[in-house]
């Protein structure tokens, strides 16, 4: 029996997988988080987490940055991304960033079940129809160096990374911290030296690389939902 947190900020979709893995993959405890911060703090309440599913899309996560804090955190947890995409770009960077599995949304309740347990006996797993993502790849070489890098920053360093990406001003970050501006300064000058770079913009040019979308395409897309609601 393993005990798992279940991480994605949609409830109708967390009860979904939730029933179909007790179908299929016997549990101890399922606990459930709905942004990337609540996931971290139940992680550090459940040491004793046996599987992490993760959603790329949820608040918070930002893409690749939070997988990749998520595995310099805690290296042994196995972790199986849950998403809807297909982009075979973005599963063979899911894999090269640590994770153990990855798991399409529309994956049948058994084909999860498959996954979860081939993880818990500590194999990778994948679709079959992408195990040839498996291969080492030289493309992502560049992506690999800079996902090193984003892993040396503390989990505050993390989060100013997060606000950073999303556009938020010094005082705004700091207010949502609860820390000075100066404080604020002290971790950007912080993420410059880790990350190589010398001002803001490179800060975020080098994040959005790891980032699933931009704050720009949320933006279109929210608009685009906006006009079909309006139509």
């Amino acid at each position: 029996m393993a005990k798992l947190i279940v991480a994605d900020d949609h409830p109708l979709f967390r009860n979904a997988l939730i029933n179909a893995i007790s179908n299929t993959f016997i549990t101890k405890a399922t606990i459930e988080t709905d942004c990337f911060e609540a996931t971290c703090q139940a992680l550090e309440q459940h040491p004793d987490t046996d599987l992490l599913l993760l959603d790329l899309h949820m608040p918070g996560n930002c893409g690749f940055l939070g997988l990749i804090q998520l595995r310099k955190n805690h290296p042994t947890l196995p972790i199986v991304v849950i998403s809807a995409s297909d982009d075979t770009d973005v599963i063979r960077r899911v894999m090269s960033f640590g994770a153990s599995a990855y798991v399409p949304k529309s994956a049948h309740p058994v084909e999860i079940g498959k996954a979860l347990n081939a993880v818990m006996a500590g194999d990778i797993w994948l679709p079959e129809k992408y195990h040839h993502l498996l291969k080492p790849s030289q493309t992502h070489n560049a992506d690999l160096d800079l996902a090193e890098k984003v892993a040396q920053l503390t989990n505050q360093q993390y989060k100013v990374l997060y606000y950073l990406t999303e556009g938020w001003l010094n005082k705004q970050i700091a207010y949502d911290l609860n820390i000075s501006e100066a404080t604020v300064k002290a971790h950007m000058t912080a993420i410059f030296r880790k990350l190589g770079v010398t001002n803001r913009t490179q800060v975020v040019i080098q994040a959005q690389r790891l980032q699933l979308e931009t704050p720009a395409d949320r933006d279109l897309a929210r608009k685009g939902e906006d006009s079909s609601s309006a139509s």
